[in-house]
């Protein structure tokens, strides 16, 4: 496969994809090395950069896809909420925060972090797809531990949770977490 013939078949399978196409799923479609593939997608944001195109080529979630230029989302969010917003209220976004710098959290930690019950704002980012469990708890009743999901980093626009800003300064350290969860057990002999 010749480089130019690399670069449209990427073109091609990102454009059709629902989520990003990872390297390895690509490099084993097209019969290439990943570090090949990988090569070309570069070549390619970098082509569409220079042309000065709407859309870019991101790097997602450990995968690519098309997505629009930064510079062009006040035009694409009028676009989008000409007629319905599904926007998070502000309940989840601080929920979907603590379970983003948090993970693996319980809800009982979220709650005690937010000074509310967050039941049902929790189902709400596992319906929506956005915080997943990812283990259990030790200790009595092995509480489920929740964290972000995939498409949590696709809708955000980043390929990792290390890509996230720091936010250590407004959140209580882990001494307050621990007093938090001490308060929070049932005393033992009561």
């Amino acid at each position: 496969m010749t480089d130019d013939e690399l670069r449209r078949a990427i073109e091609a399978v990102v454009m059709v994809a629902i989520e990003p196409v990872t390297p390895s799923l690509m490099a084993e479609l097209f019969e290439e090395r990943a570090e090949r593939v990988e090569a070309a997608a570069r070549e390619l944001t970098e082509s569409y950069e220079r042309a000065g195109h709407g859309f870019v080529l991101a790097k997602i979630a450990g995968g690519y896809r098309f997505q629009t230029h930064p510079d062009q989302a006040l035009f694409v969010e009028r676009f989008a909420n000409r007629d319905v917003s599904h926007r998070l209220s502000t309940a989840a976004l601080e929920t979907l925060a603590i379970v983003a710098y948090r993970q693996p959290v319980s809800r009982t930690q979220i709650s005690a972090l937010r000074g509310v019950n967050v039941d049902g704002v929790v189902r709400l980012l596992e319906q929506r797809g956005y915080i997943g469990p990812v283990g259990r708890a030790e200790g009595p009743g092995q509480a489920v531990l929740f964290g972000t999901t995939d498409l949590f980093l696709e809708r955000l626009g980043i390929d990792s949770l290390a890509e996230l800003p720091p936010i250590e300064e407004y959140l209580p350290g882990p001494e307050a977490v621990v007093e938090l969860e001490d308060r929070l057990r049932p005393a033992l002999g009561d």
